[in-house]
């Protein structure tokens, strides 16, 4: 294997990243916490500075301005620190629909979708008609009983 400057070592002879891989999740870790801490670290001096503002000027609008503007502070620090890196564009999109659950499952419904539901045969319908009582003579004038 050949060694020099050409191939994959810097001028102090450290090797130089050839991957295209996403940095490890620790130090993704690591860089979150540090976009945490840095936005949170100006949350305490500006508390500090609302009530040196107020010692010095008397002026109790001047440290509510202030006070008021560190109140989205850790709220804003939480989003940006949970942020994962922007996706690159060649990574593919993952989202399948056959593997999705429906939010509320339900039965089969084949009355809706187009199966028939099996009915019982016409002459079984007409014998029970005219075992009632009831005769296709009388069908003119209603289903009176004779």
């Amino acid at each position: 294997m050949k060694h020099g400057q050409e191939l994959s070592f810097d001028d102090e002879g450290r090797p130089v990243l050839i991957t295209r891989a996403a940095p490890a999740y620790e130090e993704q870790h690591r860089q979150r916490v540090r976009k945490y801490l840095t936005l949170m670290s100006f949350r305490v001096p500006a508390l500090i500075l609302a009530a040196a503002a107020y010692g010095i000027w008397h002026n109790g609008l001047l440290s509510l301005a202030i006070i008021v503007l560190s109140i989205p502070l850790p709220w804003m620090a939480v989003l940006i620190a949970n942020d994962r890196p922007p996706r690159r564009a060649e990574e593919p999109r993952r989202y399948d629909s056959r593997s999705r659950i429906p939010l509320f499952p339900s039965a089969e419904r084949p009355a809706i979708y187009g199966a028939r539901p099996v009915t019982e045969a016409h002459d079984s319908a007409e014998s029970r008609h005219e075992a009632d009582g009831f005769h296709d003579s009388d069908r003119s004038g209603g289903d009176v009983p004779r």
